[in-house]
């Protein structure tokens, strides 16, 4: 219980709970070991006269009792609440605090809008690869909205707007009702807002922009199955679903793929404030980020300040928690990284960071092997996409559990999730490294040279080699076949 931390999320739209485990070896890693959500709309229990009524308070009492059991064994130096923008606002706050704090045992912070945007951007920078490069990250929540400019975990601007999805769905979209009007006039009120700040951000520049929470990956989910776009959010996509709104009058009767229901009644103002978020900082395409406030607040506890890659940390911790024989995965490594560098040009677009992806799934091939040497792969691979890795993005998780589920049995079943050559390269790169230190035995020069130009792959081999290794010779020529079903000319020839 010692090295547990909670970090408690009062939202205007959801409160949040997050349980995490301080790692024990001194790295720094917060790994989430439970959590709790709960839509309470606070924001929407504000009267006109800015005070909570007695049902939005009411609400918030009850969730807060659930997560105080949750929490009722914890030191109070390891949770920390904090209340954000409705909290900030309600003129009655004062008479509300201390019922919050009874049901839920702990203190509660009602912080600022800048350390809320200073704790978001820990806490996406916490739950994405580092980069010298500056980020932008927009938090829309459900009564503020916050803009963060920073690199690695520094901060360098931050301001919080008064703006949200939950306050702007029931100023402009009454009833749920959405019209070309409704949408319009939200867009221009938001527009009003992010004009303030847009010349100074759009001056700081930005390479890479990040939406977090509920809003921004509510609109990543859609647009994406929905079919409004091939990867994250952007322009083009919201504008598609804005008409199918419009269209349809409704969130519920526009039938979208990938909704959540509790993201219904506060979709319309959430797209348009990302709408006029876009336009006015001329925003193209923007990827979302598992991190967020919650996040944040854990990493604050724990004191953490590093600027090396996290994800080496955590396969490090992976490859330890999983056994992994250590000198069989740098063999493999080594050997599958020399491969790809002859397959692949390392100065293309792109290609450093599946360099990055390849090698450390190397390391982690063989983390299925301490669940069950029968189909290992296929548990690998469900590990490396499904659990907790400190640094890693779902996108990341994604690809290396393709690699790994890649580099032994049938390809056919890869075939609908590849999505380029380079990729394919990658998974020969790992196949062929494994294929060739099955004995787990140590080499300095590779036995086999490979080369690939379109659909034709071209492994050569010393005949007297193939001859002196049988089973290599044996899985050399099986892999023919394989290739072949996917479209793919694979030939072994000696010399």
């Amino acid at each position: 219980m010692n090295n547990l931390l909670a970090a408690v999320d009062l939202g205007s739209n959801s409160f949040r709970l997050l349980i995490g485990r301080a790692d024990s070896d001194g790295m720094g890693q917060v790994y989430p070991v439970d959590r709790m959500k709960e839509t309470v709309r606070l924001a929407a229990g504000l009267t006109p006269t800015k005070e909570l009524d007695d049902a939005a308070v009411a609400r918030a009492v009850e969730v807060l009792q659930r997560f105080g059991e949750r929490l009722r064994s914890f030191h109070p130096d390891r949770v920390r609440a904090v209340a954000t923008n409705t909290f900030r606002v309600a003129r009655n706050v004062s008479e509300f605090l201390p019922l919050a704090e009874a049901a839920l045992g702990f203190p509660i912070e009602v912080i600022a809008g800048r350390e809320e945007a200073r704790l978001i951007f820990s806490g996406v920078a916490h739950s994405l690869p580092p980069s010298p490069s500056r980020r932008l990250v927009v938090d829309i929540g459900g009564g503020s909205t916050e803009f963060i400019i920073g690199r690695s975990f520094e901060p360098e601007l931050m301001e919080s707007l008064y703006m949200g999805c939950v306050s702007y769905s029931r100023q402009f979209f009454p009833d749920g009702i959405v019209d070309a009007h409704g949408m319009k006039q939200a867009e221009l009120a938001a527009r009003r807002e992010v004009e303030v700040i847009s010349r100074t951000y759009r001056r700081s520049g930005w390479k890479e922009a990040y939406g977090s929470s509920g809003t921004a990956k509510a609109l990543g989910a859609i647009l994406v199955e929905s079919g409004f776009s091939e990867s994250g959010i952007t322009r083009k996509g919201m504008d598609l679903l804005k008409q199918r709104l419009i269209k349809m009058g409704t969130v519920d009767r526009a039938e979208l793929a990938g909704i959540k229901h509790d993201r219904s009644s506060v979709l319309p103002g959430g797209l348009a404030i990302m709408s006029a978020v876009f336009d006015e900082l001329q925003i193209d395409r923007m990827q979302t980020a598992d991190g967020a406030l919650r996040l944040g607040v854990l990493y604050d506890l724990l004191g953490r300040d590093a600027s090396h890659d996290k994800r080496d940390d955590t396969v490090r911790q992976f490859m330890a928690r999983y056994e992994v024989d250590v000198a069989q995965a740098m063999r493999v490594r080594k050997a599958a990284l020399a491969i790809f560098a002859r397959l692949v040009p390392g100065d293309q677009p792109g290609i450093e960071e599946l360099i990055r992806m390849l090698a450390w799934t190397a390391e982690l091939h063989e983390v299925g092997l301490s669940i069950a040497h029968a189909a290992f792969h296929k548990h690998t691979a469900y590990v490396l996409e499904n659990a907790d890795m400190p640094g890693f993005s779902r996108q990341d998780q994604k690809l290396m559990s393709l690699l790994a589920l890649g580099h032994i049995g049938k390809l056919a079943k890869l075939q609908p999730l590849v999505r380029n050559q380079e990729q394919w390269m990658a998974i020969l790169s790992l196949r062929l490294a494994t294929l060739l230190f099955r004995r787990r035995e140590d080499s300095d020069v590779l036995p086999i040279s490979v080369s690939a130009q379109g659909s034709s792959i071209i492994v050569k081999a010393d005949s007297e080699w193939l001859a002196a290794h049988p089973l290599t010779d044996f899985t050399l020529r099986s892999e023919t076949s394989e290739w072949s079903k996917i479209g793919f000319n694979f030939e072994l020839l000696e010399h």
